[in-house]
C-alpha cells in the first residue's frame, strides 16, 4: 500500500512539474512518468549531497523538484 501512495505522489508532482515548467509540455501522461522518476532521481541526488527525507511531503517535494530537473533536461536536449 506505502508503494502505491508513493506512485500517486510522484504522480502528482509531476502533474504539478508539468504545470509549473511552461511551454511545450509533453502531456498528463508523460508528466506523471517525469514524476516517478524524478522521486527516484531526486531521492538519489539528495541522498548524495547527505540529506535523506523521510515523510511523504518531503517525499512529493523531492519528486517535484526532480521532476522539474528532468523536465528542464529534457527541454535542454529538445532544443
Amino acid at each position: 500500500m506505502h508503494m502505491l501512495f508513493h506512485i500517486l505522489l510522484g504522480g502528482i508532482a509531476g502533474w504539478l512539474a508539468g504545470k509549473v515548467m511552461k511551454g511545450d509540455g509533453y502531456g498528463v501522461i508523460f508528466d506523471i512518468l517525469l514524476g516517478l522518476i524524478g522521486g527516484w532521481v531526486g531521492g538519489a541526488l539528495l541522498g548524495w549531497i547527505g540529506i535523506h527525507t523521510g515523510g511523504d511531503i518531503s517525499y512529493l517535494v523531492t519528486a517535484f523538484l526532480g521532476a522539474v530537473l528532468l523536465v528542464w533536461i529534457s527541454r535542454l536536449i529538445k532544443g
